[in-house]
């Protein structure tokens, strides 16, 4: 993705990398964008990044709700005992 290159040109030498640093970087750049910058930078996109994006969004999505409903209740088991005799 062209944004993707762009900031980690302009960010390379500066910041280390880390996920500290990704998280800051993004949340920073997200701040500064209106929906409208957004959904331009989204109509830029071609089929694959859009994929790659929802995909993304997807993954992060469900893994964040599957884990809220593990720490908030016990999953009932799904494993029943049989007596195979």
């Amino acid at each position: 993705m062209r944004l993707v290159d762009e900031l980690y040109d302009l960010y390379r030498n500066k910041l280390t990398g880390d996920e500290e640093d990704i998280d800051m970087l993004t949340f920073a750049f997200l701040e500064e964008m209106s929906r409208e910058d957004l959904l331009g930078i989204i109509h830029d996109m071609d089929t694959q990044e859009l994929y790659d994006l929802m995909g993304l969004y997807l993954i992060e999505s469900l893994k964040g709700k599957f884990a809220q409903e593990e720490y908030g209740q016990r999953r009932t088991p799904t494993f029943y005992p049989r007596n195979i005799h």
